[in-house]
């Protein structure tokens, strides 16, 4: 792995940690991270109250939050509504939940937490 390589996927792993203590700090209970499926991963999933949210962070230093469509276009949406059904597979004590998709931005100055950033029933 490059150096590039290295220094985003320490950028990512950063960012992860900082979205979890925020929705932390929310209220939220995380009840897993970096769920792989064979199709993606969901960085963290969490309860909040009553739903289940399946987050996607996104830790960028030099993109500003209006370019964030180019991170989570609709095959990245695909992947991680796919990922939240095979979660649903392996953790059935969810199922029936309310169900929300959100985005944890990590920008540069301040977090940026979008929620219900897609939709999809499952």
């Amino acid at each position: 792995m490059g150096r590039d390589a290295v220094n985003k996927s320490q950028r990512g792993r950063e960012g992860e940690a900082k979205a979890v203590v925020f929705l932390e700090a929310a209220g939220m209970r995380i009840i897993a991270r970096n769920v792989r499926s064979p199709v993606g991963e969901i960085d963290v999933v969490a309860l909040d109250g009553e739903t289940i949210v399946f987050v996607e962070v996104k830790t960028w230093s030099v993109y500003p939050i209006e370019e964030l469509h180019y991170g989570i276009d609709e095959k990245k949406q695909r992947r991680i509504i796919e990922t939240a059904k095979y979660f649903f597979f392996s953790h059935r004590e969810y199922r029936g939940m309310a169900v929300r998709f959100d985005v944890i931005f990590i920008g540069p100055e301040r977090i940026t937490h979008l929620t219900s950033a897609f939709m999809e029933c499952i």
